[in-house]
Protein backbone atom coordinates (compact mmCIF):
# COMPACT_ATOMS: atom_id res chain seq x y z
CA UNK A 1 0.00 0.00 0.00
CA UNK A 2 0.96 3.80 -0.71
CA UNK A 3 -0.31 6.96 0.32
CA UNK A 4 0.34 10.42 0.56
CA UNK A 5 2.32 12.59 2.63
CA UNK A 6 0.02 15.59 2.83
CA UNK A 7 2.46 18.39 4.77
CA UNK A 8 0.33 21.34 5.76
CA UNK A 9 2.63 23.82 4.21
CA UNK A 10 1.89 27.67 5.60
CA UNK A 11 3.69 27.15 8.65
CA UNK A 12 5.98 24.16 7.63
CA UNK A 13 9.52 24.45 8.13
CA UNK A 14 11.23 23.99 4.65
CA UNK A 15 13.51 20.78 6.38
CA UNK A 16 10.60 19.19 7.26
CA UNK A 17 9.34 19.78 3.45
CA UNK A 18 12.61 18.44 1.98
CA UNK A 19 12.82 15.16 4.89
CA UNK A 20 9.23 14.55 3.86
CA UNK A 21 9.88 14.73 0.33
CA UNK A 22 13.12 12.11 0.82
CA UNK A 23 11.29 9.51 3.36
CA UNK A 24 8.00 10.14 0.91
CA UNK A 25 10.26 9.06 -2.35
CA UNK A 26 12.22 6.29 -0.16
CA UNK A 27 8.80 4.53 0.71
CA UNK A 28 7.15 5.40 -2.99
CA UNK A 29 4.85 7.76 -1.24
CA UNK A 30 3.83 10.99 -2.98
CA UNK A 31 4.28 14.35 -1.66
CA UNK A 32 1.08 16.83 -1.84
CA UNK A 33 1.66 20.30 -0.43
CA UNK A 34 -1.11 23.24 0.52
CA UNK A 35 -0.37 26.54 1.19
CA UNK A 36 -1.88 30.00 0.58
CA UNK A 37 -0.88 32.32 -2.32
CA UNK A 38 1.12 34.01 -0.36
CA UNK A 39 3.83 30.80 0.41
CA UNK A 40 6.16 29.94 -2.71
CA UNK A 41 6.27 26.05 -2.61
CA UNK A 42 7.97 23.94 -5.10
CA UNK A 43 6.16 20.52 -5.62
CA UNK A 44 4.91 18.43 -8.18
CA UNK A 45 1.24 18.31 -6.07
CA UNK A 46 1.16 21.60 -4.49
CA UNK A 47 -2.49 22.95 -4.54
CA UNK A 48 -2.69 26.69 -3.64
CA UNK A 49 -5.34 28.70 -1.69
CA UNK A 50 -6.66 31.43 -0.60
CA UNK A 51 -5.26 33.47 2.80
CA UNK A 52 -8.64 33.20 3.99
CA UNK A 53 -9.09 31.32 7.94
CA UNK A 54 -8.80 27.18 7.61
CA UNK A 55 -8.60 27.25 3.67
CA UNK A 56 -6.04 25.26 3.63
CA UNK A 57 -7.37 22.93 6.22
CA UNK A 58 -10.48 22.24 4.15
CA UNK A 59 -8.62 21.66 1.59
CA UNK A 60 -6.50 18.74 3.35
CA UNK A 61 -9.35 17.41 4.91
CA UNK A 62 -10.56 17.05 1.21
CA UNK A 63 -7.61 15.33 -0.46
CA UNK A 64 -7.04 13.07 2.98
CA UNK A 65 -8.09 9.34 2.59
CA UNK A 66 -7.84 6.87 4.57
CA UNK A 67 -3.72 5.24 4.92
CA UNK A 68 -2.54 8.97 4.12
CA UNK A 69 -0.13 11.24 6.61
CA UNK A 70 -0.61 14.68 7.31
CA UNK A 71 2.33 16.82 8.77
CA UNK A 72 0.68 19.79 10.12
CA UNK A 73 0.96 22.10 13.99
CA UNK A 74 -2.71 22.30 14.24
CA UNK A 75 -4.05 19.86 16.53
CA UNK A 76 -7.88 20.61 15.66
CA UNK A 77 -6.79 19.19 11.87
CA UNK A 78 -4.50 16.31 13.17
CA UNK A 79 -8.17 15.32 15.23
CA UNK A 80 -9.74 15.73 11.76
CA UNK A 81 -7.96 13.88 9.80
CA UNK A 82 -7.53 10.93 12.64
CA UNK A 83 -11.03 10.40 12.07
CA UNK A 84 -10.67 9.54 8.78
CA UNK A 85 -8.63 6.93 9.04
CA UNK A 86 -5.14 8.62 8.00
CA UNK A 87 -2.46 9.71 10.30
CA UNK A 88 -0.89 13.06 12.17
CA UNK A 89 2.80 14.21 12.60
CA UNK A 90 3.61 17.42 13.92
CA UNK A 91 6.78 18.65 12.42
CA UNK A 92 8.28 18.30 15.78
CA UNK A 93 7.84 14.27 15.53
CA UNK A 94 4.74 14.61 17.57
CA UNK A 95 2.77 11.82 16.17
CA UNK A 96 -1.02 12.45 17.19
CA UNK A 97 -3.08 9.71 18.28
CA UNK A 98 -6.84 8.68 18.47
CA UNK A 99 -6.73 8.19 22.37
CA UNK A 100 -4.82 11.30 22.99
CA UNK A 101 -6.47 14.03 20.42
CA UNK A 102 -9.57 15.04 23.15
CA UNK A 103 -6.91 15.88 25.32
CA UNK A 104 -4.63 18.09 23.45
CA UNK A 105 -7.50 19.97 22.15
CA UNK A 106 -8.89 20.52 25.65
CA UNK A 107 -5.11 21.97 26.60
CA UNK A 108 -5.36 24.19 23.23
CA UNK A 109 -9.16 25.44 24.62
CA UNK A 110 -7.89 26.36 27.93
CA UNK A 111 -4.44 27.94 26.06
CA UNK A 112 -7.04 30.16 24.12
CA UNK A 113 -8.82 31.14 27.17
CA UNK A 114 -6.12 32.32 29.33
CA UNK A 115 -4.44 34.32 26.03
CA UNK A 116 -7.92 35.82 25.77
CA UNK A 117 -8.00 36.88 29.17
CA UNK A 118 -4.50 38.58 28.70
CA UNK A 119 -2.15 35.74 29.61
CA UNK A 120 0.73 34.99 27.28
CA UNK A 121 1.90 31.35 26.81
CA UNK A 122 5.65 30.41 25.32
CA UNK A 123 5.69 30.30 21.67
CA UNK A 124 7.92 27.77 20.26
CA UNK A 125 11.59 27.30 20.90
CA UNK A 126 14.48 27.78 17.74
CA UNK A 127 14.25 24.60 15.83
CA UNK A 128 17.47 22.03 16.05
CA UNK A 129 18.72 19.68 13.72
CA UNK A 130 18.06 17.08 16.31
CA UNK A 131 14.17 18.60 15.43
CA UNK A 132 14.63 16.99 12.05
CA UNK A 133 16.13 14.00 13.26
CA UNK A 134 13.38 13.39 15.15
CA UNK A 135 10.72 14.19 13.08
CA UNK A 136 12.11 11.75 10.06
CA UNK A 137 12.42 8.66 12.61
CA UNK A 138 8.60 9.49 13.76
CA UNK A 139 7.71 9.65 10.17
CA UNK A 140 9.20 6.45 9.20
CA UNK A 141 7.73 4.54 12.31
CA UNK A 142 4.39 6.28 11.43
CA UNK A 143 4.71 5.26 7.63
CA UNK A 144 5.55 1.84 9.10
CA UNK A 145 2.60 1.47 10.86
CA UNK A 146 0.66 2.51 8.25
CA UNK A 147 2.12 -0.60 5.83
CA UNK A 148 1.97 -3.19 8.14
CA UNK A 149 -1.44 -2.83 8.21
CA UNK A 150 -2.30 -3.46 4.95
Amino acid sequence: MSGKIIVDADACPKTVLAIAQSIGSEFGWELWTVASFNHNIQSPHHITVGNSSQEADMQIINITGKGDIVVTQDWGLAAMVLAKGAGAISPGGKIFRQETIDFLLEEREIKAKYRRGGGRTKGPRKRTPQDDEVFASQLRKLINEYLSQS
